[in-house]
């Protein structure tokens, strides 16, 4: 057995500092070995302690989890993970502190919730082992292809990815021209987060991208994200793809669910379809993908020297449902590139 993950809990609340040092603590192989009440507090342990993870608050006294994930990204990169409120304005930070390199994110729980951070002690573990070299992520300055210079073929794309998936996404979709084909995605995300990254995404990719509402018909242009929550996202009608949210209990502990997107895919779409798999904890989409490439889709996967995790597109490598691996920087081209119309007319 490996040693237990070594953990500094930082929050300015104590009896959140309390709740989350028991969540960890519960679990063998996690060791909290100290706690800080703010930004000032939390360098001193640090230095002396030199932790594997941090779980860091966002909202703190004298500076930010936001300022002081900055530095600790500068002078002493290491996995982190925010905690942060399930509000708007929180998920907003949140997403600027997965840009920034933070590991994973975790909402904090509402008063009388069942099982308080979910797989908090999971993630932190998957930190612990994380090779990514953390560092400050450059500006992503390529520009997308011009639409004029895209011909878009016939092809569903869709994409699912979890830890390390804000960053992955974002680097894979702005490389997409405005025209882009209809595009569907499921990310593993606390159910209040999902809107405010479709708004981001919008904001800086070429395509519309929306939270995807039930009916909303898929079209040349647009991305289609999973909202968070308690339905799963699919796609339905041969004659007139459109978007689904279905009802139904998670499936490999998620909802909403990447193989129950990928199914419905092979099965709409099956060879006008081409399926991504980038980084994330667990298996969740090896089997859905694997489907899709059986149903004749083409079937890509992230690399693992790329991956913040490379747990998702590992069982689906070993499972045989990924046709090619890449790293993250040339996955949005090859996406380009199998799903562009032929010219002597669309594929």
């Amino acid at each position: 057995m490996s040693a237990p993950a070594r953990v500094l809990v930082v929050d300015d609340s104590a009896t959140m500092r309390g709740l989350i040092t028991a969540v960890l603590s519960s679990d063998p192989e996690v060791d909290v070995i100290g706690q800080a009440g703010d930004a000032m507090e939390a360098r001193a342990a640090i230095k002396a302690l030199n932790p594997d993870v941090v779980t860091l608050d966002i909202e703190m006294p004298n500076m930010n989890g936001l300022d002081f994930l900055e530095k600790i990204m500068t002078l002493r990169p290491m996995p982190v993970i925010m905690v942060s409120t399930m509000t708007h304005r929180g998920a907003e930070a949140t997403l600027t502190a997965l840009e920034i390199g933070a590991f994973d994110c975790v909402g904090k729980p509402a008063p009388g919730e069942p099982r308080p951070f979910g797989d908090l002690a999971e993630k932190v573990k998957a930190a612990a082992r994380s090779q990514r070299q953390y560092s400050k992520p450059t500006a992503n300055n390529a520009q997308p292809p011009a639409t004029a210079d895209f011909r878009v073929g016939r092809k569903i794309v869709a994409i699912g990815s979890s830890t390390g998936g804000v960053e992955a996404l974002i680097a894979v979709l702005q490389k997409f021209p405005a025209n882009c084909p209809p595009t569907v995605i499921t990310q593993h995300m606390p159910p209040s987060f999902t809107r405010s990254f479709a708004e981001r995404l919008n904001r800086l990719c070429a395509p519309v991208v929306q939270e995807a509402t039930d009916g909303a018909r898929l079209e040349i242009g647009k991305i289609y994200l999973a909202p968070g929550g308690d339905r799963h996202l699919q796609v339905a009608n041969t004659s007139a793809p459109h978007c689904r949210l279905v009802d139904r209990g998670p499936v490999n502990g998620h909802r909403p669910s990447v193989d129950v997107l990928f199914d419905s895919v092979a099965e709409l779409a099956g060879r006008n379809a081409v399926g991504v798999i980038l980084t994330g904890m667990g298996r969740d989409g090896a089997a859905g993908l694997l489907k899709m490439r059986h149903a004749g889709a083409r079937t890509i996967g992230q690399n693992e020297k790329t991956c913040v995790v490379y747990g998702m597109p590992r069982v689906a490598f070993e499972l045989g449902a990924v046709e090619q691996q890449f790293p993250l920087n040339a996955i949005g081209e090859e996406i380009l590139k199998v799903t562009a119309a032929r010219k002597e007319g669309s594929e």
